[in-house]
């Protein structure tokens, strides 16, 4: 059976009403919808766990990917109870409908049996369900690396309409606000057309998830032109290029963090931004910044940070840390519901 005493953290932390607004806003959000979510990556505790509190709390109806047996075994050898969860075997339901989606998304493959071959692992198999609609979203990457769950995402669901970038967002929570950042985890030096489809993608999710105008600062080392360096323009040229492409869509740039987010530098610095020091939506010009903020954000700031969230697929499908707790792994939940 699921620890007692862990089932208990994990029920007190989802029912938590100290947690942020942004969080509350989530769970009611998933318990409304009660959608259906796909685990591929099945064979592990941490998963196994998140998916009975998910059940048992009916912030979604969780779907355990793979091979009915080996599920059950895992179970079983882990004194974990997942009689009431839903396991989708590969081998016993692919269709022909299946099959003629997946040769329809990869072109490439050449014949029936080599694309029923591929949708036998779980993670093509999640990808799709999701395009064809039988679910609503999959999480994998507890097991699986990130460049095995991104590349079968992008070949299964494909790319959202208008976006040619797929990257990430991190949710930084806090007790008063939540902040995304973005890119912290998949496009290492975006180019000027890339830092625009990743604003443009965060602020829609931003407003999905928070139901909240975004405000988007793209940030730098200098502020309004301070410096002159390439860098400097690339991130000022893509702010350019977003106002064309995105112009009721509330955003500045170039800027420093301080300049973006403090109204009283703000005021000093950036005096007529139209942000007034108030973004919420923190674009990085590139993962070195990224990642190093959001990693500061939660070891200093004491922020919750749930992610990395791919977006710019056609259909949710996320990437989990290896590392990932099985808190984590309902956060993630949550906001795929919420997408």
């Amino acid at each position: 059976m699921l620890n007692l005493q862990n089932a208990i953290q994990l029920s007190l932390y989802m029912n938590n009403d100290s947690i942020s607004d942004s969080r509350t806003l989530l769970i009611h959000n998933a318990k409304s919808k009660l959608l259906t979510i796909a685990f591929a990556d099945a064979l592990d505790k941490r998963v196994m766990q998140a998916a009975l509190l998910l059940k048992q709390e009916q912030y979604a109806n969780p779907v355990l990917i793979g091979n009915r047996q080996d599920i059950v075994n895992f179970a079983n050898n882990h004194s974990i109870d997942i009689s009431s969860i839903e396991i989708r075997d590969p081998e016993e339901l692919i269709t022909q409908e299946y099959v003629d989606a997946l040769m329809c998304a990869i072109p490439s493959l050449n014949s029936a049996k080599e694309t029923r071959l591929l949708l036998v692992n779980p993670l093509y198999f999640a990808g799709i369900e999701a395009k064809l609609g039988h679910i609503h979203g999959c999480i994998a990457g507890n097991i699986s690396t990130t460049g095995e769950v991104l590349r079968a995402g992008i070949k299964s669901v494909g790319l959202a309409e208008g976006i040619q970038t797929v990257s990430s967002f991190f949710a930084m929570i806090f007790p008063d606000k939540i902040l995304f950042y973005a890119d912290c985890a998949v496009v290492p030096s975006p180019s000027v057309e890339q830092l625009c489809d990743i604003a443009a993608i965060t602020a829609e999710n931003f407003k999905k998830i928070n139901n909240m105008d975004p405000r988007v600062a793209f940030l730098s080392f200098s502020t309004k032109g301070s410096s002159t360096h390439e860098d400097a323009k690339k991130v000022r040229d893509a702010f350019e290029l977003f106002t064309l492409k995105h112009p009721t869509i509330l955003a500045d740039g170039e800027l420093q963090f301080d300049a973006a987010f403090i109204p009283e530098i703000a005021g000093l610095k950036a005096p007529v931004s139209p942000l007034e020091g108030k973004a919420n939506v923190l674009i990085f010009p590139d993962l070195d910044a990224g990642n190093i903020a959001y990693k500061i954000t939660q070891r200093m700031g004491g922020a919750r940070a749930i992610g990395p969230i791919v977006q710019g697929l056609s259909r949710p499908y996320f990437d989990l840390s290896r590392g990932c707790s099985t808190e984590d792994i309902i956060d993630v939940a949550l906001i795929c519901a919420a997408l």
